[in-house]
C-alpha cells in the first residue's frame, strides 16, 4: 500500500514524533474471542468482533503513561497504536517480544499471533530487554499455501495489492476487479485465513478483554441477515466498531464478492 511509503523518516526515529525520546516501549493485548461465528456464515476478522481497538488501546496507554508520571515525575511520552507512522512491528522484535513470519504477523511462541501491538515512547532511559534472535517459522509454508488471493510471497512478502483485508477495508467504497470474484472464501471484513493455518495459533488462548467481546450480531447473523441490513441499522450495530471503517457500501460490495476459492 503506497501510503505506508509516506513519512518514512518519521518510522524509523522515534525522537522525530516525541522530541527527547529515548525509549521505545512495546505492548501486546490479545484479542482472540472465546466464541467464533457460526460455519457458513460471512465471516469477520477477529479482531473486528468487539469494540474498535484503536479506542480501547488508547485509553490504556493513556492510563498507562498517567501512571508512569504518578511513579516518576514528570515524562513526556506518546503512545500509539496503528494509527501513526511507527513500525510496531519491527520496535516488538527489538523489544524481544517476538519475531515476524512469513505471513508477516509477530508471532510469539506461548501466544501466537491474535494480539494488538501498541508503543509508548517516552523521554526515560530505559533498562532494555534484547532483540528476539530467533525465527521459528523453519519449513513451515501453510500460510503461504493457504492464502485464497496468494497474497503471501517469499522472504516474508506480503502484496498488499492481492490481500483480502486490502480489498475489504482499504478500498471502501472503490471497485474491486472481477478478477477477484469468488476468491474470498467468506470474508466480508479482513481476513483470518494466515493466521488460523499458523501452527503457533494453537497456543492462542480467549482474551480477558471485555471491550473485545463479541457483537451479538456478528455471532448471529446468517447470510440472509447481513444482506438485509440498512444503513442506519449498520451504523447504530457498528457505530464503535472497526467494521464501520469499510463502510456501509463497502460492506454491500464485499458480499457481492464472497464465495469458494480458486485459488
Amino acid at each position: 500500500m503506497h501510503y505506508m511509503e509516506n513519512h518514512f523518516d518519521l518510522r524509523i526515529d522515534p525522537s522525530k514524533l516525541v522530541p527527547g525520546a529515548r525509549s521505545v516501549i512495546t505492548l501486546l493485548l490479545n484479542y482472540f474471542p472465546a466464541r467464533e461465528q457460526p460455519a457458513g456464515a460471512p465471516r469477520v476478522a477477529r479482531y473486528a468482533y468487539g469494540e474498535d481497538y484503536h479506542d480501547v488501546i488508547r485509553h490504556k496507554l493513556k492510563e498507562l503513561l498517567g501512571r508512569i508520571r504518578e511513579e516518576i515525575g514528570e515524562v513526556e511520552g506518546r503512545g500509539f497504536v496503528d494509527s501513526a507512522p511507527v513500525l510496531e512491528r519491527s520496535w516488538a522484535v527489538r523489544s524481544g517480544l517476538g519475531w515476524v513470519g512469513k505471513n508477516g504477523n509477530l508471532l510469539h511462541r506461548q501466544a501466537g499471533s491474535y494480539f494488538f501491538i501498541a508503543t509508548l515512547i517516552v523521554d526515560l532511559e530505559l533498562d532494555y530487554d534484547a532483540p528476539f534472535a530467533g525465527d521459528y517459522c523453519g519449513t513451515c509454508r501453510r500460510c503461504i499455501d493457504a492464502c485464497p488471493t496468494e497474497a503471501i510471497l517469499e522472504n516474508k512478502v506480503v502484496d498488499g495489492s492481492k490481500c483480502i483485508s486490502y480489498f475489504t477495508i482499504e478500498l471502501k467504497d472503490q471497485l474491486i476487479p472481477d478478477t477477484m470474484k469468488d476468491k474470498f472464501d467468506d470474508w466480508i471484513f479482513g481476513c483470518d485465513t494466515c493466521q488460523e493455518v499458523c501452527p503457533w495459533n494453537r497456543f492462542s488462548s480467549a482474551t480477558s478483554e471485555i471491550a473485545f467481546s463479541p457483537l451479538p450480531e456478528i455471532l448471529n447473523f446468517t447470510t440472509s441477515d447481513w444482506e438485509a441490513l440498512t444503513e442506519d441499522r449498520f451504523k447504530e450495530i457498528f457505530r464503535h466498531s472497526a467494521i464501520k471503517r469499510t463502510r456501509y457500501t463497502g460492506l454491500r460490495r464485499n458480499l457481492r464478492f464472497i464465495g469458494p476459492s480458486t485459488a
